[in-house]
């Protein structure tokens, strides 16, 4: 009795751990939050006196003088803790209440720091959010003991070297919200209190758009008159908050104290900072132009950035962080004030703006070392071609600065969004309150003047600011427009419109156009569908998207010109020439047939990669087999021992009868084919021919999941295992990679449609991943593709290519062709730490490499986080910091090295083809590892269009234009 009483202690004890340790729902939390909103003491239980030596005493009852001072704050309600505990969601953080490393919270990538944050907008943008009624409980929280943590935790996190160097832009943002020096984030606040208004009173939105978007000195009075002549029509509570608003604008542009930036009593006093802040100083005191007010900043701003780790001192490294916010807060208030009225003086102010951007930590040193080389103003006159590399850069740079944002708070934006949908205008609110919000100005005020000078221009509807849309890939589409902000994962695509992401799904089905905000890189699998199957693309930023909000829904034109100008216009506004292009005789594609002819499958036995080469491309595996063993043959250093499981091996399954239908496999799939023929023969719409072909897939692919393999197939894979890959299997990691006869083929890529199983260790596991793959080509996304640009998307056939796993340092992409540029000689490149990287949709780093072995930058990675490969299997994700570039000047020669080979070989062997490859490679401890080459296949259509070269401007790249050009 007295066991079996234990053992039902113990199954209620793991019960109970188990229902503990499983998250709470979204639902559960707002119902939380709109209970803390209305209850007087918000997430807090009670007040405490918290003593030194750790014991709690009543509000009443202070700690006495023998055991320490204490500090007196609220307890959290249990549900609060729970929360924390189960979700690792922290609502209402007492910093007095947390130690400095909790705070930290490094092994989450930061998150509390960063939740802390986030409460602190949401409740500037909600009256209090869940201290609303809960704002005023007395003793709850302690201003001077806030701010005294505050020190002591920056005290702490600053004596560290590492995390100073890799988190300098995190740590930075969080002193505009941690109290430690008694300063508020008064941009912040004004832009809280204007949404705040003209969300309860509408007719203020023109000023709140202002306010946010180009904030200077006049919007005090527009407000002012605002109010004026709102005053019988707004409530009044609608008059004080503008009564507030005002104030908090008053004192935002007051005229900043400048000799109030080094303190009699500081520390820096002496150093070589503090001798550059004392002479900017006695410098800048009167200074009133801001022509060199705004360089001078920018400079301190960047020497500060760039000497902070020589300060050793963690109490001086505050101030130095401090004086730089408030350096950062002079540029942004003074920027309106500069007005350039010639050429030379906006491509200053463009490269001051970058300076003082950089300066601030929104892109990484590296970086600006990049972007400085082509910003750097010149004395001499420009080209329109060197005008061009000046605007691309700086639209980088701009670019950059707002994924720095995203990549930084996006996790915890993502996950407060889905339970409290304010919380998505945050990372919108960060780069608002930013410099590189003005130097984004000032970058369209120079496209502006280029697009003039060279008639390349952007003709996308009627919204603003379109010199910061840029085509990616040539073509054309007519259809409804989706505009898609926030996470686009669980939106249903359709194959007949036009959409615009914030960030495309990382499974795109097929779409007539997209353009995206965060295009991820050239190279990645979305981009290379497109790429391949004309299908237009451009980028565009955040207030594009917005703007295009209006027209959601529209039908509309969207065109991408082959130099990358873009037009989108509504349907009424179409002219007979783009409607004709839509005509039913031309909207019926060129479809393309899957090559069966000499497919071999009779060849039943697991091959060695050794043993492969491109000629068994399409006839016994795939183009990713055939092309492998072919580079084993070329670079047996630089490619791993592999399987390839042919075509016929899955044949010969598919020929086993199929549970449950009285037919084969292989006879079911064909009868859906001929049956859909059939349902089309008597004019059955295609959508409801595809929904039947759709249900039969399924039914399919779960039966190829289940099916048993044979023993003789098993047997080879262990040998297989044994005497190529070095390791019985189970021992081994390995990838199992979807290699089909319809990839690569001569006007279809294929990229990415099928089954990739990453680090596979367990034999029942890879056995398993072996039918998956299999199953994969009759998956929703892969048939709608190959349906629609196949004419006999029957005749697929998978076979698998088995690699062991390399745990690479960084991996990415490798095209010998320049995208960017167009030119054949050179290099695109794009890498991401840990495996797998840059080929879905990553946002890596990226170079334009020419012949000489020059190259540009084209983006740094942001990616937060990458996959490492462990032994026992399965991927591991670790946080990405960026103060590094991923690729040295070592690599990318190793990189130019390889190109000038593949170059050289491979037209040897793919007979007939002189195109570009795509390459995927990867690096571990400097040594290059090659893990595909394919064709790069682009869309001969889109690039040959007579529209489109009609709507592509000739522009002359040495057209000389003199610096004092009026603007």
């Amino acid at each position: 009795m007295k066991n079996y009483t234990f053992l039902i202690s113990l199954f209620l004890l793991g019960a109970f751990t188990n229902t503990f340790s499983q998250k709470l729902s979204n639902e559960y939390i707002k119902e939380q939050i709109v209970v803390y909103k209305n209850d007087l003491r918000g997430p807090y239980k009670d007040i405490r006196w918290f003593c030194t030596d750790g014991s709690i005493r009543q509000p009443k009852d202070p700690c006495p003088q023998n055991i320490g001072p204490g500090v007196q704050h609220a307890r959290y309600k249990e549900s609060v803790e729970n929360l924390g505990k189960r979700n690792h969601i922290f609502l209402g953080q007492i910093l007095a209440y947390t130690k400095s490393e909790t705070l930290w919270d490094p092994s989450n990538n930061h998150s509390r720091l960063k939740q802390y944050q986030l409460g602190k907008y949401l409740g500037s943008v909600d009256n209090g959010w869940i201290l609303e009624k809960a704002q005023f409980y007395r003793g709850a929280l302690q201003s001077e003991d806030e701010e005294k943590a505050g020190i002591d935790f920056y005290k702490w996190l600053l004596s560290k070297d590492n995390e100073l160097e890799q988190k300098f832009f995190l740590i930075r943002q969080s002193l505009k919200d941690v109290p430690h020096s008694g300063d508020d984030n008064l941009a912040q606040l004004m832009r809280s209190q204007s949404k705040v208004i003209s969300d309860i009173y509408p007719a203020f939105m023109d000023l709140r758009i202002k306010i946010h978007g180009q904030p200077d000195l006049g919007d005090i009075e527009k407000v002012k008159k605002f109010k004026s002549s709102h005053g019988t029509k707004a409530s009044s509570n609608v008059s004080k908050q503008l009564d507030e608003l005002i104030v908090t604008m008053t004192q935002f542009y007051t005229p900043f104290d400048i000799p109030s930036l080094l303190k009699k009593n500081s520390n820096l006093k002496g150093t070589p900072l503090g001798n550059s802040i004392e002479t900017y100083i006695v410098k800048n005191n009167n200074e009133t132009n801001p022509a060199v007010l705004i360089p001078e900043t920018a400079r301190l701003l960047q020497e500060i950035r760039i000497g902070i780790l020589t300060e050793k001192r963690a109490t001086a490294r505050l101030q130095l962080l401090d004086i730089s916010l408030k350096l950062e807060e002079i540029i942004f208030k003074t920027e309106p004030q500069w007005v350039p009225t010639t050429l030379q003086q906006l491509l200053q102010k463009v490269y001051f703006l970058g300076m003082g951007t950089a300066g601030a930590g929104y892109i990484e040193q590296w970086e600006w070392q990049q972007l400085k080389k082509v910003l750097k103003p010149s004395e001499n006159n420009n080209t329109l071609g060197q005008l061009t590399a000046v605007l691309d850069a700086a639209r980088s740079e701009v670019e950059w600065s707002a994924a720095m944002v995203k990549a930084n708070y996006q996790d915890v934006v993502n996950e407060y969004t889905v339970f409290e949908p304010q919380a998505y205008a945050f990372i919108d609110d960060k780069i608002r309150g930013s410099i590189a919000l003005h130097l984004g100005k000032s970058v369209g005020q120079l496209g502006d003047f280029i697009a003039t000078e060279s008639s390349l221009t952007n003709k996308v509807l009627s919204i603003p600011n379109q010199s910061s849309i840029r085509g990616l890939n040539p073509g054309y589409a007519f259809g409804e427009l989706v505009v898609v902000s926030g996470s686009s994962e669980e939106i249903e695509v359709s194959s007949n419109k036009i959409y615009v992401f914030e960030r495309p799904p990382s499974d795109l089905k097929p779409v007539a156009g997209i353009a995206t905000v965060a295009e991820g890189n050239l190279v990645s699998h979305v981009q290379l569908l497109a790429r391949n199957l004309g299908i237009p693309n451009a980028a565009l930023s955040d207030e594009n998207l917005r703007s295009l909000q209006q027209y959601n829904g529209k039908r509309v034109f969207y065109a991408v010109s082959n130099k990358g100008n873009v037009i989108i216009k509504l349907e009424a506004d179409m002219t007979s020439e783009e409607k004709a292009l839509f005509t039913k005789k031309e909207r019926k594609e060129e479809k393309i047939a899957v090559p069966i002819e000499k497919i071999r499958l009779d060849q039943n036995k697991v091959l060695n990669l050794r043993d492969v080469d491109a000629s068994d491309s399409g006839t016994t595996c795939g183009p990713k087999a055939a092309n492998l063993g072919q580079l084993k043959q070329m670079f047996p250093e630089n490619v791993v021992e592999g399987l390839v499981i042919p075509f016929g091996i899955f044949r010969e399954h598919m020929d086993q009868t199929m549970p449950g239908q009285n037919k084969t496999y292989w006879n079911f799939l064909n009868d859906m084919f001929t049956e859909a023929e059939k349902m089309r023969s008597r004019n059955i719409p295609d959508a409801e021919v595809e929904n039947y072909q759709l249900r039969e897939l399924e039914t399919l692919r779960a039966a190829i999941k289940k099916m048993p393999l044979k023993a003789s197939f098993v047997s080879q894979m262990e040998e297989g295992f044994k005497t190529i890959l070095g390791k019985p299997i189970g021992q081994i990691p390995v990838f199992l990679r979807s290699d089909t006869n319809m990839e690569d083929l001569k006007d279809f890529t294929g990229a990415g449609l099928n089954l990739t199983l990453f680090n596979v260790a367990a034999r029942d596991k890879i056995l398993e991943g072996i039918k998956d793959v299999w199953a994969s080509p009759y998956t929703e996304r892969s048939f709608k593709w190959r349906q629609k640009y196949l004419s006999n998307p029957e005749n697929v056939f998978p076979s698998i290519l088995v690699i062991p796993s390399v745990d690479v340092d960084y991996s990415g992409v490798l095209i010998t062709k320049g995208i960017s540029s167009g030119d054949a000689n050179d290099l695109t490149v794009a890498f991401s730490r840990g495996a797998g990287g840059a080929v879905d949709g990553q946002s890596a780093e990226a170079y334009l490499i020419r012949m000489d072995e020059s190259y540009e930058l084209l983006a740094p990675a942001r990616e937060p986080f990458y996959n490492r490969l462990p032994l026992t299997g399965g991927t591991s994700k670790q946080a990405a910091t960026f103060e590094t570039r991923i690729l040295s000047e070592a690599d990318i020669k190793q990189i130019c090295e390889l190109a000038e080979k593949i170059r050289e070989l491979l037209p040897q062997v793919h007979e007939g083809y002189n195109g570009a490859y795509d390459v995927e490679l990867g690096f571990k401890d400097g040594k290059l590892w090659l893990f595909q080459v394919r064709p790069f296949v682009e869309n001969k259509k889109a690039l040959s269009s007579g529209y489109l070269e009609s709507i592509t401007p000739t522009t002359d790249t040495k057209k000389e234009i003199s610096l004092s050009t009026k603007i």
